[in-house]
């Protein structure tokens, strides 16, 4: 499980550098072999190579014919990047994954369990001010969420 929030800096060729607590995890169960991708949030996810697979053969296999499910495929599947850890522990991210998640310096990683989202820590902060203002008072949540205790 990955958790944790940490500020992190893009160095000017795009490299990140991925913080040494999850390292020895990340060459563990995937030899530092990552997949980034985008999602609908303009963030970047960032999985374990045996955690994508199982999740793009998922994607794969549902029905192209319905434009939202074929939209999805596209984004996630179609984007979808190879990225291996280096010595130092650094991934390279792609440009264009720079571009669409809109990250320039400062990044925040944000562990979500089996993989992280990648922000620019400005959106971050902005969008956590906004999911925090809004109505988490109990009426809006799924009713799974209904009998969780925190």
């Amino acid at each position: 499980m990955f958790r944790g929030v940490t500020a992190l800096s893009l160095d000017a060729k795009g490299r990140l550098v991925i913080p040494s607590r999850y390292r020895d995890r990340l060459q563990v169960c995937c030899a530092g072999q990552l997949i980034v991708t985008v999602d609908t949030d303009r963030c970047l996810l960032m999985y374990p190579l045996p955690d994508w697979e199982q999740i793009e053969r998922r994607l794969a296999a549902l029905p192209n014919l319905d434009t939202q499910t074929r939209r999805l495929q596209r984004l996630l599947i179609g984007h979808a990047t190879e990225c291996e850890m280096d010595g130092n522990g650094r991934i390279l991210l792609p440009q264009p994954l720079r571009e669409f998640a809109m990250l320039d310096k400062q990044v925040m990683m944000i562990g979500q369990g089996s993989k992280f989202e990648l922000w620019d820590q400005g959106r971050w902060n902005e969008h956590r001010e906004d999911w925090l203002a809004a109505d988490m008072d109990g009426r809006s949540l799924p009713i799974d969420l209904g009998s969780l205790s925190l």
